[in-house]
């Protein structure tokens, strides 16, 4: 057998899949761009492809649609925000829950304040777009998980978990319209302020719930 016939062709020494892979991050990457300056809906097949230098057959041959690209970009900038978060209350881990809350918050709201164009991906308006909303919805199920089993450790033992989740639910939601209020001029408060009332928000719906003596924000 002729090993030539069989082996995969290389250009520039990368592989097939090494040139795919960059392909499908140059589609990404336009995307993202677009998205940051002009919002979801800008992100077009077309308008990405011509961003990227690349021709349509390739935005095919990593994405089946808009869509997909979209809940790809969402997925990235998801991940990412939730381990900012991680990070941040794990340098706080030794402190009670409510410092890690504010910790959590300081590096979230600083964040959005920072880097508006990227925060936007998943605190923009995303109306209209029923693969982001969905995945706005698990987002907030997600960070609901999240904040319950950072809190377990330090509940009291006839908690009612039922009310805990609607009081997280409330206040994760209560947060993301608190954003979208903030970043579009409708909130005048400054990034420290901001983090201050959530904080307070937070104690009050964490109260119930936390055993005697842990309470504390530092």
């Amino acid at each position: 057998m002729d090993v030539a016939k069989v082996t995969p062709r290389r250009y520039g020494g990368k592989s097939a899949d090494q040139r795919r892979a960059e392909r499908r991050q140059q589609v990404v990457a336009a995307a993202l761009d677009i998205w940051q300056e002009q919002g979801w809906a800008a992100v077009t097949m077309r308008g990405v492809c011509a961003r990227a230098g690349l021709t349509d057959r390739y935005f095919y041959e990593s994405f089946t649609d808009r869509d997909a690209l979209l809940g790809t970009i969402w997925d990235q900038m998801r991940d990412e925000t939730l381990e900012m978060l991680l990070a941040a209350i794990t340098a706080v881990a030794d402190q009670s829950p409510l410092a890690q809350l504010e910790a959590a918050l300081h590096a979230i709201v600083h964040h959005i304040a920072d880097e508006p164009a990227r925060a936007q991906i998943i605190f923009g308006d995303h109306a209209g777009s029923a693969v982001l909303e969905q995945r706005r919805r698990d987002t907030v199920q997600m960070a609901t998980d999240l904040m319950i089993g950072l809190a377990e450790p330090f509940l009291r033992s006839d908690a009612d978990l039922r009310a805990l989740r609607i009081n997280v639910v409330l206040g994760i939601g209560g947060f993301v319209e608190l954003m979208l209020a903030w970043r579009s001029g409708l909130v005048d408060a400054t990034t420290d302020e901001i983090v201050g009332h959530l904080a307070d928000v937070g104690a009050a719906l964490a109260d119930r719930f936390l055993r005697p003596g842990s309470a504390p924000r530092g």
